[in-house]
């Protein structure tokens, strides 16, 4: 796990908290394992609870800290992890495009991101398991409409083959930085008598040791 409160030596203009969330076994934490580390486990075990790594990246000669929050999908942790969404600025709903009842519960957990999460979060839906073209259960154009019709991205990835993982993670940042400066040009009309702008630069996140909780379980996910 990155360590949360390093990069002392570098400034770090931002900090944007991304939430990956979709059902069970869908590959959400191989798709962080691949943009955090370029990573890929054959067995990797499911997500109990919540874990996060951070990635620091350079958009628009900025320096951006993402940290990416992985939640489980199982339905029994939906209780515990619906308080992760506070702060996140942005989404990726994951779906297997080899299952399709986990594309049919898109728009369940769309919902439930809206209903948590500030009305301006950057949502991208996401595809994954594109290697797998021989077991595609949904096709491209239906999750098109989709976020066509819910104002979202979309990508299809591959975890697994390294297939536009990096292209998404960064396609969200990117619009997130986009909307953030923008409120950041707005308020540098509003200072305050010290000079100071109300808007924060980034979002100071408090961890508690509960919230890493990392213990993992059997299962399978790709």
């Amino acid at each position: 796990m990155s360590n949360l409160y390093g990069d002392y030596n570098q400034k770090i203009d931002y900090v944007f908290k991304v939430v990956l969330i979709g059902d069970s076994a869908v590959g959400k934490s191989q798709l962080l394992a691949r943009f955090a580390r370029n990573e890929f486990s054959v067995d990797s075990k499911a997500t109990i609870g919540v874990e996060f790594q951070t990635k620091t990246l350079s958009i628009d000669h900025k320096t951006v800290k993402a940290q990416i929050w992985d939640t489980a999908g199982q339905e029994r942790y939906r209780a515990v992890t619906s308080a992760y969404y506070r702060g996140a600025v942005g989404a990726m709903l994951v779906f297997d495009m080899t299952k399709r009842q986990s594309f049919d519960h898109m728009a369940r957990w769309l919902e439930e991101l809206r209903g948590h999460a500030d009305k301006n979060i950057v949502v991208m839906l996401i595809g994954n398991k594109c290697d797998l073209r021989s077991l595609r259960a949904v096709p491209t154009e239906d999750a098109q409409e989709f976020a066509q019709k819910e104002n979202v991205f979309f990508m299809e990835t591959s975890a697994l083959e390294s297939t536009n993982v990096e292209t998404a993670f960064f396609t969200v940042l990117t619009e997130i930085y986009r909307i953030i400066s923008k409120k950041t040009l707005a308020a540098n009309d509003e200072l305050d008598p010290n000079g100071n702008s109300g808007l924060l630069k980034g979002t100071r996140i408090i961890v508690s040791n509960q919230e890493l909780q990392t213990e993992r379980k059997g299962g399978c996910c790709g």
